[in-house]
């Protein structure tokens, strides 16, 4: 309630001494009460006025709530790749499983859609040079050295030169020899793999280890033997005219099969290297970008001498750079399964992609169940799966 003063002043005079009476009084009821009415009405608007001008018809909150959706969804996806890249413990067997996991994807994006027939070698420098490419530009746009530090240069060019070897030994065998027995041949690189890494890394080979590449591998022979004994029968079966011929394939047959071992040899050494020169550049990509950069100018010579080049068409162009693509990233996953976990647990995990496919195979009706299959099945999805379940070591770097 708002006061009003007015003073009354009366002078008296007693002698030389002067006296001031001052007289405060109170406004009249009326105007008092009008004037707190007003004051009563004007403070909550003033009070309004300080705070912020939202209300019901503000759409500001509408606008915002789905952009602040999506970022929490992108920001999630990016948090989920990080963890699976270095955020966990088991980074690097699930880099590895991921690894396995999409070429897989490849095999069936090859039996879904049927394209025209194209050189393997075309093939393979096709795919070389995307991964070129590829690494290339993550390099540039990361920042890191291309041709990775100096201290780390003759691991890299050792890892170009061996898994080079691997990859055309590998093709020469698989133009060769059945795809079963190929297939068989080239998932003894994980064995190989565990064996070099306890020569050349000093790994330690736990039995458990060993158990469960014995297991996996025996899980492959389980799923081809069928293939592998027929093959071998029909192959004992000769009409004595023959005999010359056969003398010729069978030489020709026991050079694939030794160029073929000779391959996972090389392979296995390479997963040594590949993780050497990943933990001394410390960027798994520089191992992929080494590679490429000898193996793609290499596969345009061997297609220039050895195999006629088939243009192909849009569509199966098409195809052939997302399969590329999506093998620069089942490379990089690999190298960096390797750099960061034990060589023979990362190498069994790799045999999930043969129980993919031949699950796979079996759902869509395309290969034939059989007892055999189904074992070898299980027998690699157990080993894997208690590989995983056993985890990484505590200490990744032991030496014997």
């Amino acid at each position: 309630m708002s006061k009003t003063m007015s003073s009354k002043s009366t002078e008296s005079s007693d002698g030389d001494q002067a006296t001031v009476e001052l007289i405060m009084c109170n406004s009249s009821p009326s105007a008092a009460d009008g004037g707190g009415t007003g004051s009563d009405e004007i403070a909550p608007l003033l009070v309004q006025s300080e705070k912020p001008k939202t209300n019901i018809f503000s759409v500001s909150y509408t606008r915002r709530k789905p952009r602040e959706h999506v970022i929490e969804t992108d920001t999630s996806l990016t948090n989920c790749m990080l963890w699976v890249w270095n955020g966990s413990r088991y980074s690097g067997l699930m880099c590895m499983a991921l690894s396995s996991t999409i070429y897989f994807f490849m095999q069936v994006i090859s039996d879904v859609f049927m394209v025209q027939s194209i050189p393997l070698f075309e093939t393979v420098f096709t795919r070389c040079t995307v991964t070129l490419i590829l690494s290339y530009l993550w390099l540039r746009r990361s920042g890191q050295p291309i041709f990775g530090p100096m201290h780390a240069r003759n691991l890299l060019v050792l890892r170009a030169l061996v898994g080079f070897l691997s990859l055309f030994s590998f093709v020469y065998s698989i133009q060769r020899l059945p795809l079963s027995q190929a297939t068989v041949l080239s998932f003894t690189a994980p064995i190989m793999a565990s064996i070099a890494a306890r020569i050349i890394l000093r790994e330690k080979l736990k039995i458990a280890e060993i158990g469960g590449l014995a297991l996996s591998f025996f899980g492959v022979l389980f799923i081809f033997r069928r293939i592998l004994t027929t093959q071998a029968v029909s192959g004992g079966l000769v009409k004595p005219g023959e005999a010359i011929s056969l003398n010729v394939r069978g030489s020709d047959h026991m050079l694939a099969v030794l160029v073929g071992l000779f391959s996972s040899i090389t392979g296995g050494i390479s997963y040594c290297l590949i993780k050497a020169g990943a933990n001394a550049s410390d960027q798994p990509l520089v191992t992929v970008f080494s590679f490429g950069i000898l193996a793609s100018p290499a596969a345009g010579i061997c297609l220039f001498f050895f195999e006629e080049f088939v243009l192909p068409s849009f569509y199966s162009f098409l195809l052939m750079l997302v399969l590329s693509v999506l093998a620069f990233f089942a490379e990089v996953l690999l190298a960096r399964g390797l750099q960061l976990e034990k060589t023979s647990k990362v190498a069994n995990v790799q045999y999930i992609e043969v129980a993919l496919t031949q699950l796979w195979g079996m759902g869509l009706s395309r290969i034939a169940p059989s007892f055999g299959r189904l074992v070898g099945c299980v027998l690699i999805v157990v080993s894997v799966f208690y590989t995983m379940y056993i985890g990484p070591e505590k200490e990744m770097n032991d030496v014997a």
